[in-house]
């Protein structure tokens, strides 16, 4: 899986490069993007920087923090204590500051980029949760392949720590008390709920107790990218998965 992972970081960083190139071609005679009137949508990547305050400045009196995964409404800019901020609307209708990379959003140019590298650099659920972002902020990036199967293979990864997990936690002994199909009970198992959350779904082969990526990610691919070395890629990943879900034990 490391030189999997390996080969998906060096796929992305080419894609990276051309990703810029476009963006430069795109941008050649505009300016940097500006809100538009009603606002921007944003969302959340990084909780560090996260801070929503009542006045653009570092030293203003904070509100909260904000999670990942939170959508605001950029509503304008302004500079202040030498970062940018965004004056930005939440669900709850609270109207105040944040520094500009605490978001991400289609309205700005090379945010796709931006948040490809994050992906890069974060771990575990974080990681998945972030690149969950990028697929929904960024529909048409040219990144959009690479983080595809980056995706599936960061899930894939997560079901077999998330299998060990059910075994260790599910007693065979009280399923069988409860008269509840002994499916039903990995299927609701609790350690799976931040993950569906984030629209990510896990197949489950009773006969080897292991759950599996239901492989959505890679067969975008092969929709949307079929004449890639991405799709190559993905074919392999789902062969092996309706390998591992035809196992018997």
């Amino acid at each position: 899986m490391k030189r999997s992972l390996l080969l998906i970081l060096l796929l992305l960083i080419s894609f990276s490069v051309f990703a810029d190139a476009q963006s430069r071609r795109a941008s050649k005679n505009s300016k940097n993007s500006k809100t538009n009137q009603k606002g921007n949508p944003a969302i959340v990547v990084d909780r560090r920087l996260a801070v929503l305050r009542r006045l653009p400045s570092l030293y203003a009196i904070p509100i909260q923090r904000m999670s990942v995964g939170r959508e605001v409404l950029v509503l304008g800019e302004k500079k202040g204590d030498g970062v940018l901020f965004y004056r930005v609307r939440t669900s709850t209708n609270t109207v105040a500051w944040v520094q500009a990379e605490a978001v991400v959003g289609n309205f700005r140019k090379n945010d796709d980029q931006r948040l490809a590298k994050l992906v890069q650099s974060s771990d575990g659920f974080d990681q998945i949760d972030k690149a969950a972002i990028f697929l929904k902020t960024f529909p048409k990036s040219p990144l959009r392949p690479a983080i595809l199967l980056l995706m599936g293979d960061l899930i894939e990864e997560e079901a077999i720590k998330i299998s060990k997990k059910a075994a260790r936690s599910l007693d065979r002994s009280e399923m069988a008390a409860s008269g509840a199909p002994l499916h039903s009970f990995y299927l609701n198992f609790s350690s799976l709920d931040r993950y569906r959350k984030i629209g990510i779904r896990f197949l489950f082969n009773i006969n080897t107790k292991s759950y599996h990526y239901d492989g959505e990610s890679w067969l975008e691919i092969m929709s949307r990218f079929p004449k890639t070395t991405f799709a190559e890629e993905a074919q392999s990943r789902l062969e092996t998965l309706k390998e591992k879900m035809s196992r018997k034990k």
